[in-house]
């Protein structure tokens, strides 16, 4: 096993010293760590003392593959040593890693310029968007129009295809999600109100907070997630299997038959979901009120009316008519924007749901502050 370990022994000669290079200088040998940490110990002690050494023996060797090459050529600093005795069969594998050896490329230095390109690209990127959104936006009311004029030519199997998969089937897990949110959410408030005494003031809390904000806000990103998604999806992989193409070639318009059934499915989905999403909510709140207050349902059913004023439900309603025209829109752009790959559809996928629940919360802040400043 010695004799066969890769080493350098060193010679004095009346020519000067000679190093003599013995063992196995293979792959299997040298990627043994303890073998490959003392030969590289050995190699950094002869650094100093390579440059005055000017003879090397590799006749000694018993194996030389590309790798101990390799570790060779780059010990030498890439350069031929003046002396080099060597068998013909070990000078072309060091010729070869001589041949094919390359320095790696050095460090760019950082370009000031580079930060503001990235901004400018990401500008220009995102105008190009709303520049697509918009025409969409176009595109669907002249295609709302059309179909007032001439509503025998609507897509009315289309629609109500959309209104059972969107609506009909997200209210099972819609009901859920906001009975848990409803109950969570009062027993929170619960141990607020109980250090003040203010028990009853829980029904006008969760009214206000579930009717006004949390039920469309809440319906609205479960149908983004849920929905926005599958319309994107949907559409995409007409753009992979080239049914658009074929759309175009037949002359059928794409917004008349893919977007404006998606969009007022949702608008009409939406507030009803939203309507959906807020009672179980409520319903989670009473039980929970129930429990740990001792609020009876009776009390918050009765009190409910006074506490939150119908203007909060007209403009939930409102809300959600919005947030259901804004999640198909922008479904529908992204996946009307994917290349014909399957990467590009999975980009667009995720980019349409992250985008469309960014959406909704920024235009419900924007109802917020609006709807604020007019006292409602």
């Amino acid at each position: 096993m010695e004799e066969s370990t890769p080493r350098i022994e060193q010679q004095d000669t009346p020519q000067g010293r000679l190093l003599v290079v013995r063992g196995a200088w293979t792959a299997a040998d040298l990627t043994a760590q303890d073998i490959w940490q003392g030969l590289t110990a050995q190699l950094q002690a002869l650094r100093s003392d390579t440059a005055k050494s000017t003879a090397w023996n590799l006749e000694q060797l018993e194996k030389l593959d590309h790798l101990g090459a390799q570790v060779l050529w780059n010990h030498w600093g890439r350069n031929w040593p003046a002396q080099l005795q060597a068998h013909t069969s070990q000078r072309a594998v060091l010729e070869t890693v001589a041949k094919f050896s390359a320095d790696l490329p050095k460090a760019r230095k950082p370009d000031w310029a580079g930060p503001f390109i990235l901004l400018g690209t990401r500008v220009l990127r995102l105008v190009d968007h709303l520049k697509g959104l918009v025409r969409l936006v176009g595109q669907l009311l002249l295609d709302i129009l059309r179909l007032v004029r001439h509503p025998q030519e609507g897509p009315w199997r289309d629609l109500s295809g959309h209104l059972f998969h969107i609506g009909a089937t997200a209210l099972p897990i819609t009901a859920l999600v906001g009975f848990l949110i409803g109950v969570v959410l009062a027993y929170l408030i619960s141990q607020q109100l109980r250090q003040f005494g203010a028990d009853a003031f829980i029904v006008n809390i969760l009214g206000i907070s579930l009717i006004r904000e949390l039920g469309p806000v809440l319906a609205a990103i479960l149908i983004a997630g849920r929905s926005g998604s599958a319309i994107t999806a949907q559409i995409g992989v007409m753009r992979v299997t080239e049914e658009l193409d074929a759309m175009r070639v037949m002359g059928i318009a794409r917004g008349f038959r893919l977007v404006m059934p998606r969009a007022l499915a949702l608008a009409v989905v939406m507030p009803l979901i939203s309507v959906w999403t807020t009672i179980a909510a409520l319903l989670g709140g009473m039980l929970a009120a129930d429990i740990s207050m001792d609020v009876t349902p009776s009390y918050f059913i009765n009190s409910l009316p006074a506490a939150v004023e119908v203007a909060n439900l007209t403009l939930a309603t409102a809300k959600s008519v919005v947030f259901g025209v804004l999640i198909a829109l922008v479904g529908c752009h992204y996946g009307l924007r994917v290349k014909p790959n399957t990467e590009s559809l999975g980009q667009g996928t995720t980019a349409s749901v992250v985008t469309s629940i960014t959406v909704v919360i920024l235009v419900d802040a924007l109802f917020a502050v609006l709807f604020k400043s007019v006292g409602i």
